[in-house]
């Protein structure tokens, strides 16, 4: 009975410091990008909203190539793949971004 008490108590402890670990790697990454936002926007507005326009439709052409229907047996090439990849890449970042990034303090969220 004191080994399985033994190993609930480990257990939750890793979980405890793995929720810590993935609370500060979504602060770091969210005051990375807020950073990196504001170094744009103060160095050049115009750019930055230019920025984000080409940014918007990468993602837009990802999320396409992503939800439409391709012909059976054919593959994704040359920009579509890039795009979609993309698309992938920042749908999974704002999904970690929203269930750990909540408990950073940091009034960001």
């Amino acid at each position: 009975m004191a080994k399985g008490i033994g190993e609930f108590l480990l257990e939750t402890a890793g979980e405890a410091v793995a929720e810590m670990v993935l609370t500060v790697l979504a602060c770091a990454l969210l005051a990375g990008l807020v950073l990196i936002a504001y170094l744009s926007w103060s160095f050049s507005p115009r750019l930055s909203v230019a920025g984000a326009g080409l940014l918007s439709l990468f993602l837009a052409h990802g999320a396409w190539g992503t939800f439409r229907d391709r012909a059976k047996g054919r593959r994704r090439r040359g920009i579509a793949a890039v795009t979609t990849a993309g698309f992938t890449l920042t749908a999974v970042t704002a999904v970690f971004l929203v269930l750990y990034a909540g408990g950073c303090g940091c009034g960001c969220l």
